[in-house]
């Protein structure tokens, strides 16, 4: 990492010392072939059309819709974190913001990258902008999370700037210092545009009447899965923050936050999977006794599929809910960074399992009394593009990592990591 002195002066990373460009190249070249495949399989599908996919008139949402709710709900650490920094003034959290726009960056463009896949006849993407349907929470989906990756483009833009090379250039340095001004307000406008698609997208799921698995009732025109989204990810998005960071460091040898970060990181976290995992609760036993009777449908008819049983449930909301909150909140574990980290894994684990199972298993549930229930298994090119915006993330985290200043660090305190 180059030497630069980040906005707060008190957080400066000096002297860092750089792998050699030969062992970069080794650690980017494995990347870059899981991408090159992943563009091939992205080539076929455009190309070609999506009968290159398992995907058919029952499962039009597939593997790559789970892809885009999973990382947009993983990539909210980047709102969340703005909104924490400039709008509550949490200026403890400042090291890990640089971080966070990055991997909020990737996750939402890798999230457009697919969707251009997954739309078909991609020379008619342009229809949901010209011609919206205005009844459709899609649109308000659409328009969001393309206004939001034009702002974490201006966000990475005064990142990008602070290369050290770049700065020598004393109109690029004007640039980065009067776009910088403009990144209070860029947070407030992302955490706004992040809140409703974020929801938007929980309530997609809600308002389908024809699918009682995951139709709910709600508030006044929403569903209470629009809010359950909305504290998925915000409490999610701290945890895997977390993990990128934790991942970082174990890999460069070097500790590149305080561990006091983690600590605040891990509380926020915690105190909203907790308030999540009582909302999801409720929702759920509510669904239980009165929604889906009301629709006509015994609850345990849902979880007589396998492998969609009652353990799905439990899972998603005991042990990738109840048991992370309860870890990242209680002062002993939480205290421990093995422990901290492996209630961060626990809780992005649940988010997308979370996604997961209202992705297939609402489409693979008869709804009428002719229908079969169905599977669905990906073909390899719809897993291969998977795997291609994985390395796109990797690749451009990497690049981001090695050129420019992305972590703080305190004065004086020991660039490495220690065996805590």
């Amino acid at each position: 990492m180059s030497s630069a002195v980040l906005t707060d002066s008190r957080w400066i990373a000096r002297d860092a010392e750089r792998t050699s460009f030969a062992r970069f190249l080794a650690w980017l070249a494995p990347w870059a072939a899981v991408l090159a495949l992943g563009v091939y399989a992205a080539f076929l599908c455009l190309y070609r059309g999506l009968n290159q996919t398992n995907m058919d008139n029952r499962f039009a949402f597939g593997l790559w819709i789970f892809l885009d709710l999973g990382i947009i709900a993983l990539g909210a650490g980047a709102f969340f974190t703005g909104f924490l920094v400039y709008i509550l003034k949490r200026a403890e959290l400042r090291p890990i913001l640089n971080t966070a726009v990055v991997v909020g960056f990737i996750c939402y463009s890798g999230a457009v990258a697919i969707l251009m896949i997954d739309v078909g006849q991609p020379l008619r993407a342009w229809f949901t902008f010209w011609h919206p349907n205005t009844h459709s929470m899609l649109t308000e989906v659409t328009f969001c999370i393309s206004c939001y990756l034009l702002v974490l483009c201006l966000e990475y833009i005064p990142i990008l700037l602070r290369n050290r090379q770049l700065r020598k250039l004393p109109s690029f340095f004007v640039f980065e210092h009067q776009l910088h001004k403009l990144v209070p307000v860029l947070a407030g406008i992302g955490t706004f545009l992040s809140f409703f698609h974020q929801g938007s997208l929980g309530g997609l799921y809600g308002v389908l009447r024809g699918r009682p698995f995951a139709f709910r009732h709600g508030f006044f025109i929403w569903p209470s899965t629009f809010f359950l989204f909305i504290l998925s990810a915000i409490a999610t998005g701290p945890s895997f923050l977390m993990l990128v960071t934790a991942t970082v460091e174990k890999i460069t040898g070097k500790r590149l936050v305080p561990q006091e970060v983690f600590r605040r990181l891990g509380f926020i976290s915690g105190v909203l999977l907790g308030i999540y995992v009582a909302a999801k609760s409720i929702d759920t036993l509510v669904w239980l006794n009165f929604t889906s009777p009301a629709e006509g449908f015994a609850p345990w008819t849902y979880y007589i599929h396998k492998p969609f049983g009652t353990p799905v449930l439990f899972a998603e909301i005991v042990l990738f809910g109840l048991v992370p909150a309860f870890l990242l909140l209680y002062r002993r574990t939480a205290a421990r960074r093995g422990w901290l980290l492996s209630a961060a894994a626990l809780a992005c684990g649940g988010v997308l399992m979370n996604r997961f199972v209202l992705t297939v298993q609402t489409l693979a549930l008869p709804t009428l009394p002719f229908d079969d229930f169905l599977t669905y298994t990906p073909s390899w090119q719809e897993v291969a593009s998977f795997g291609g915006v994985i390395a796109y993330g990797v690749i451009v985290y990497s690049l981001s990592y090695r050129y420019l200043p992305l972590f703080g660090q305190a004065k004086g305190e020991n660039a490495h990591v220690s065996g805590s």
